[in-house]
């Protein structure tokens, strides 16, 4: 005998002795435990929280550009002698700017990096000479660079870090070159002008 109809007929007998037995009616769950069992408790499923993978979450530089707030929270910057080159450069370039002027100093730097008209390091570019002159006008200037501003110095290598690690370049356009707005170079008039922050204005070469 198929085993639904052994169950089929073990509900019968009991309905019957029951209305034999005058105890009243059964109750649908008593004869379902009867059959079946007392039913078995179901796992509790815990819901986790989605991950939190945006860009600042994850240690990494915020894709709309880099905040002071952003920098600060990361930890004391370091680094070799590359992070120490564009460390100093933004010291002594353009600690008086805002935090977009000294970001937009450190994309020309690294845009000539990637140039193959300039050297191919950091600190090469920084300390590169020619024309009379240096392109970098703090390296020339006979002075000790030595940076005594503990505050500034701080955000210069925190911004240096965040920049060689790989945040986005937004601010210049791919520049090359900037000046002061109290001078203005013969190049100036060659080059396209990207952009005009604080104190700076920036151009990129042609080509």
């Amino acid at each position: 005998m198929h085993f639904g109809m052994v169950l089929r007929s073990v509900a019968l007998l009991l309905v019957a002795g029951a209305a034999v037995a005058d105890v009243g009616p059964i109750n649908r769950a008593d004869l379902t435990r009867a059959l079946y069992g007392a039913p078995q408790a179901q796992p509790v499923l815990a819901v986790l929280p989605a991950p939190d993978l945006s860009a600042e979450a994850l240690g990494m530089p915020p894709a709309e550009g880099l905040t002071e707030a952003w920098l600060m929270a990361q930890p004391a910057p370091q680094g070799d002698a590359e992070w120490q080159c564009l460390t100093e450069a933004l010291y002594f370039e353009a600690r008086g700017e805002s935090l977009k002027g000294q970001i937009a100093v450190a994309e020309v730097i690294l845009n000539r990096v990637d140039s193959p008209l300039y050297p191919r390091s950091v600190c090469g570019v920084v300390k590169q000479r020619g024309g009379g002159g240096c392109q970098f006008s703090y390296v020339c200037d006979g002075r000790a660079d030595r940076m005594r501003e503990k505050g500034a110095a701080d955000l210069a290598g925190r911004i240096a870090r965040a920049m060689l690690d790989g945040a986005p370049r937004l601010l210049t356009d791919g520049a090359t070159h900037f000046h002061t707005r109290s001078v203005r170079p013969g190049w100036s008039r060659r080059f396209d002008q990207t952009a005009s922050i604080g104190a700076h204005v920036f151009y990129r070469h042609p080509g």
